[in-house]
């Protein structure tokens, strides 16, 4: 069965606190493991999480301040001591290019797996593979950052009732799947829309056009909320969010399900974020990340109804 969340590894932001570790959230998405932003104490951390280094396929920094990346020295060579037996790919800014090497190569170790780089040096899409689409949007930070989204493409959800009513049963429905019709019935007749789902990785930033583009129509949104609005001009000096603009994006974007994460050691009580998002009006799921939670993806988005019939001088349906 495919598995679709996010692991929480750690919450903190610059500080570490006794119950907050420095950065670290894994995203389980069916066969694939993507490791975003590492800090100190991630091989840990993903030992009290149940993540192996073997579930990991690619390292996702957005970047190289301390608490986003200097796990990634101990997690890289976790993965070539457990002889991983799958390439693994790592996304960076191509500005810290020099960064990287100094964490892939901090100690002396044996290299047995394929680490594939692929540095980031500008908006766009880094990967396609059959199960979603990888993209990257520059953000505002005072060192270069960026946020990395996920989306899945558009399917088609069988109907078994529809499948049974024209007869199609067993490698017919693959058939009709892969050839979009069967004996004069069609893929449409059998199957409804089955909308991709959406996730983006948002961390240390000030509002930006990337924030909003990364964002858009996501089903989880996971987003710094380094601090509570009464530190707004801090938040912008520094190139961060608080919980309050957290949550406007998300309600500007449309978000399903709102993580908010990268806390400031300065606070102790999570109730205040959920107070500030909901103020923000933020009516969706709302999580206050914990360190090593597990947050399910939301269940798919059902396609919209078909309208309705509309009798002659009715008014138009409501939207």
């Amino acid at each position: 069965m495919s598995v679709r969340e996010l692991v929480v590894l750690g919450t903190a932001s610059q500080v570490p606190t006794r119950r907050r570790n420095h950065n670290g959230y894994v995203l389980r998405w069916d066969g694939e493991g993507l490791l975003f932003d590492p800090g100190e104490g991630t091989q840990r951390q993903m030992l009290r999480a149940g993540v192996a280094a073997h579930d990991l396929t690619r390292l996702c920094v957005t970047h190289f301040h301390g608490d986003h990346s200097l796990g990634l020295a101990g997690v890289i060579q976790r993965i070539n001591l457990d002889r991983v037996p799958h390439p693994v790919t790592a996304h960076y800014p191509a500005s810290g290019r020099r960064f990287f090497d100094r964490l892939r190569y901090a100690t002396a170790y044996r290299e047995t797996v394929e680490l594939r780089e692929e540095p980031i040096s500008g908006d766009g899409t880094l990967a396609v593979t059959a199960a979603f689409t990888l993209q990257a949007r520059r953000l505002s930070h005072p060192v270069e950052a960026y946020g990395y989204r996920l989306v899945e493409p558009d399917g088609r959800r069988m109907l078994p009732e529809r499948l049974a009513a024209h007869g199609i049963t067993g490698p017919d429905v693959g058939r009709i799947q892969r050839e979009g019709e069967l004996r004069g019935v069609t893929l449409d007749e059998v199957s409804e829309p089955r909308p991709g789902q959406r996730f983006a990785f948002v961390m240390d930033t000030r509002l930006c056009d990337g924030v909003y583009e990364l964002a858009e129509g996501c089903d989880m949104l996971v987003i710094e909320s380094t601090f509570l609005d009464a530190e707004a001009e801090l938040a912008e000096e520094y190139g961060h969010l608080t919980a309050g603009q957290a949550a406007s994006v998300a309600v500007e974007a449309g978000v399903r399900h709102l993580v908010l994460t990268h806390f400031s050691q300065r606070y102790d009580d999570p109730a205040e974020f959920v107070r500030q998002a909901r103020a923000a009006g933020y009516t969706g799921e709302l999580t206050v990340a914990e360190d090593l939670v597990r947050v399910p993806m939301p269940r798919r988005r059902r396609p919209p109804a078909p309208p309705g019939p509309r009798r002659t001088g009715a008014p138009p349906p409501y939207r």
